[in-house]
């Protein structure tokens, strides 16, 4: 199976757009801009997905290989990337959320705040894996409330966390932020034993976690954050946006390996 943001020099057909607020998706001098414009308080996103929302009807799976050259502008408030995801939540309460699974590129500006990897910032731009549909993770639920609690203590949470991130399949490498507003070729090579993490040939990530069954592409900017933290703090927000803000899309390719 094989996948391009382009299709006879237009957008291909088979990307579906999300234009909420102040965000738009538009072609300028063939790239593909996802902007949110300065100036609006409310929530907005640009978006692409290679899925329909009312279905789900997710394509990928492993062992494939992602190569996206991108960039963006404006110093971004609130999220922003490009990857692999199963759509865990629902906007407009449809459906009942379900357990994460994602393997991406992940930017998130302060107040976001998700602490998922041991030792890692809980915002800034970000490689990064995780599973909470596996066996593995699904066994934890029962401890959840007790190991919230345990998390509280410094020196439980150092212990502990590691054990609870591999059941998770979490994997993060913090990147440079200058990459995120300068044009690069990004790669992930996810395969079932693990995934390779790459920026302009270069590997810059290797990890023996990545997600199991379908999941679908992604792309998109907005003004949103979230904490989520291993001590039990949660929450979501809207980031005013006083000045456009965009990630820009020059290409997208994904291929079966």
């Amino acid at each position: 199976m094989y996948e391009n943001l382009w299709l006879n020099g237009a957008l291909n057909p088979a990307w579906i757009v999300t234009q909420i607020g102040a965000g738009t998706v538009r072609e300028s001098n063939g790239n593909l801009i996802l902007r949110v414009a300065g100036g609006h308080s409310g929530y907005s996103n640009a978006q692409i997905t290679d899925y329909a929302y009312e279905r789900l009807n997710f394509r990928w799976q492993p062992p494939l290989k992602l190569t996206v050259t991108a960039w963006a502008t404006g110093d971004p408030l609130g999220t922003a990337g490009f990857g692999f995801w199963n759509h865990p939540f629902s906007p407009d309460l449809k459906r009942m959320p379900s357990l994460p699974r994602a393997i991406w590129y992940f930017f998130g500006s302060p107040p976001n705040n998700m602490q998922l990897a041991h030792g890692v910032p809980g915002s800034g731009w970000k490689a990064a894996t995780m599973d909470a549909t596996r066996p593995s993770a699904l066994m934890l639920a029962p401890f959840a409330l007790p190991a919230v609690l345990m998390m509280r203590v410094p020196p439980l949470y150092a212990r502990l966390w590691h054990v609870i991130q591999r059941r998770l399949h979490i994997s993060e490498k913090l990147l440079d932020p200058a990459l995120l507003t300068a044009r690069h070729t990004y790669t992930m090579d996810w395969r079932r034993d693990g995934a390779t993490f790459g920026i302009d040939g270069q590997t810059i990530h290797e990890t023996p976690f990545a997600p199991r069954g379908r999941t679908g592409f992604v792309a998109w900017i907005d003004n949103q954050y979230a904490v989520v933290t291993p001590q039990g703090q949660f929450g979501f927000g809207i980031i005013p946006v006083e000045r456009d803000q965009a990630l820009i899309l020059e290409d997208v390719t994904i291929e079966n390996i």
